[in-house]
């Protein structure tokens, strides 16, 4: 049985994240945090907000195969699994080559490291697959509960949805910026697109795969670029683009608020009203 994560939650770099934060997300009624950043594998901050929390889901978006060995994290899944059962996903993923020297042969590792995941106990309805392209989704389709994209659009959404097909989870992310001055609200969202994801091969592979030019991905992105990636505007005008994930295709979309330093509750509360989650 796959985690319930509810339809709208909340993705936010793991040096962001607190237990006191998680009990004002749960009572504004999102039903899921993705702890992002390449979490440590030891998933202590995971199981403080479990701990801190009655219902909320915990996932990781992600923990990165490079960097922790399967064995290490499936030994904390399950310690987690034990004391907060259903309410833990575990998002695995290669992360990205810029990042690591070790970097090398992608496919091959996540079967390698899913492999480990299978031998060390960890079921595939707990577990998750970050993927973008064709070859990764139709994996985490095979492999794991379902697929968590980064860096995506509704129309991204309603591909993956047709490659991995029914009955598998998709839960993607979607930077905001509540503000309804559009060029100031650009501002505020350019830096979260442009450093690092639109310098890493990746992220640029797949949105050329969407249609989006060199000229777009380059300078710190186009504005059009900018506005499809990052929701801006009032609070209804930004529920509606998370809807749009949904009515793509999604099971679950994530809200990452911009900038990612400041206080997210503002924005969070709001957004809230607008779904009428609470």
């Amino acid at each position: 049985m796959t985690v319930e994560l509810g339809r709208y939650g909340v993705w936010r770099g793991h040096w962001a994240l607190d237990p006191q934060l998680a009990v004002e997300i749960e009572a504004l009624g999102y039903g899921a945090i993705w702890i992002g950043g390449s979490p440590r594998g030891d998933l202590a901050l995971a199981e403080s907000l479990l701990d801190a929390t009655q219902r909320l889901a915990v996932a990781t978006g992600i923990v990165n195969m490079w960097s922790t060995p399967a064995e290490e994290v499936a030994e904390s899944y399950h310690r987690i699994e034990a004391k907060h059962p259903g309410r833990f996903l575990l998002g695995v993923g290669i992360g990205h080559p810029e990042a690591t020297k070790e970097y090398r042969s992608p496919y091959a590792t996540m079967i390698e490291y899913l492999d480990r995941l299978d031998a060390a106990g960890v079921p595939v309805a707990g577990r998750a697959l970050a993927a973008l392209g064709p070859k990764a989704l139709r994996l985490s389709a095979d492999r794991t509960a379902g697929a968590h994209p980064y860096l995506t659009t509704p129309e991204h959404t309603r591909e993956a949805r047709q490659l991995v097909g029914e009955g598998v989870l998709l839960a993607p992310e979607q930077k905001v910026v509540v503000d309804t001055d559009a060029p100031r609200a650009r501002i505020t969202a350019r830096p979260g697109v442009e450093n690092p994801y639109l310098h890493l091969v990746n992220y640029r592979s797949n949105l050329q795969r969407l249609g989006w030019s060199e000229a777009d991905l380059d300078d710190g992105g186009s504005d059009a670029l900018i506005d499809a990636l990052v929701a801006h505007g009032d609070a209804a005008s930004v529920a509606a683009r998370l809807t749009a994930h949904l009515d793509a295709g999604a099971d679950h979309v994530c809200a990452q608020v911009l900038p990612g330093a400041a206080d997210p509750l503002p924005a969070l509360r709001e957004l809230s009203a607008a779904l009428r989650l609470a």
